[in-house]
Parts: C-alpha cells; structure tokens; sequence
C-alpha cells in the first residue's frame, strides 16, 4: 500500500498485489485539494500499475523488468488556454495530463551492489506515455535512479525524469521543469514493514512558472502472504 501526501492538499493511494513471483498489479486513485478548504479536484479515473521481472540480476548483468504506470502526479489538468502574441486568450485546448506525467509503458534495468554501508542500486529505464499526449509532445523518455543505505534505517533514493516528452508543443508551455525532474528523497524504514519517506520533487523547477521545489510525504506499507 502507498499513500502519498502531495502539494495543495492533493493525496494519492495505492494498492499493489504480487500475483506471482515475477507478475505484480496495483490500482491507484486520488484528488487535488483533498485536505484544505478548497474545491475537490477527482482524478479523472483510477490508475493501474503493472510491472513483469522478466530477467533476474545476475553478477555480471543487471535484472530487466517491463511495465505500465498510468498514476502521474499533481493537479490533473483538462484543458490549456493559451494566449495569443498580443496576448489575446484563445479558445482552449484539451490536454488531458498531470503536473507530471506517469511514465506510461517502460521497460527498465537494475543493478545492485553491497557497500560498507549497505545496498546500493542503479536503475534506468526508457517509458512511452500513450495516454497523456494530447499537449503535442509524445515523445519517448528516459529515467534514472539510484538508491543507496545509509544503515539498516535509513536510505537516500536520488531519481532524474528526463522530460524528454515536454520539451515541444503546448507541453512546453506546461512543463515545470528546466532540464528533466531530479528528485531526492530520504527513506526510514520505521519497522520490518513500514517506510516513511520524505521527497523533494522537481528540485530544477522553472522559476519563470514556479518559484519553489515539492515536498512530499509518502508512506509505504509491505505485508507478505
């Protein structure tokens, strides 16, 4: 289960199932605006997220997994209204996307060290969004992470969203970014099954659009049957 606590009161949770050892599937839902004294903002639909470990990490070579994510983060937004050059308002254009658009279908590899401290991880991977590409940019995408123990507790997760899908078009014009999405985070394993993690989002954020990086709380609960 994964319950996340977003800007302007948005929240998102989560439930993913192992069907299998390799074959996983979850379901996620939310709103904008969910805690404050604002309008609800539903989410247009539930999401899914599916994810297959096709090739399991060797020494030599990393793990492979392929998969679908449709949950994306932020305010979800129906329509754009651009402006003209002389700055006259023009009939609206459907976009149909969040702040920050899921990575869609993906495939990605994974490697993992032991350390002094603990595990490490690299991961990379390459994502198409066919859902939310009505802004003019469908281009295909690159990500990164890295994940490293600091002691049995704690870890540090570090992730870059290359954006490579809004960088032209009306998807331009929306994204918050200047150069992808680098994210940090810091994650305390509570007890066995329990992660509370603090994120900080868009760390290089357009400060002509917004003049500040998201904080988050994620909560993530593991049970085994």
């Amino acid at each position: 289960m994964d319950l996340r606590v977003q800007k302007k009161g948005g929240l998102t949770t989560g439930l993913t199932v192992g069907i299998t050892d390799r074959f996983q599937f979850g379901l996620s839902y939310g709103a904008g605006n969910l805690i404050g004294d604002d309008s609800l903002q539903w989410y247009p639909r539930p999401e899914v997220n599916l994810k297959y470990h096709l090739l399991d990490e060797t020494g030599s070579a990393p793990g492979c997994a392929i998969g679908l994510v449709t949950q994306g983060f932020g305010t979800y937004t129906y329509d754009h209204s651009p402006e003209s050059e002389s700055g006259e308002p023009l009939d609206p254009l459907p976009v149909e996307r969040y702040d920050i658009r899921a990575y869609g279908a993906y495939v990605s590899a994974s490697k993992n060290w032991k350390t002094p401290l603990g595990n490490a991880g690299l991961h990379a991977g390459m994502s198409k969004n066919f859902l939310e590409d009505k802004d003019g940019d469908g281009d295909p995408n690159l990500f990164f992470g890295l994940d490293m123990e600091v002691n049995p507790e704690l870890s540090l997760l570090v992730e870059y969203n290359a954006a490579l899908n809004e960088n032209d078009m009306t998807a331009e014009t929306l994204a918050l970014n200047r150069g992808g999405y680098l994210n940090a985070a810091v994650r305390w394993t509570f007890v066995d099954r329990l992660h509370i993690e603090m994120d900080f989002n868009n760390l290089l954020f357009d400060d002509d659009k917004v003049n500040y990086f998201n904080r988050e709380l994620k909560i993530i609960y593991i049970e085994y049957f």
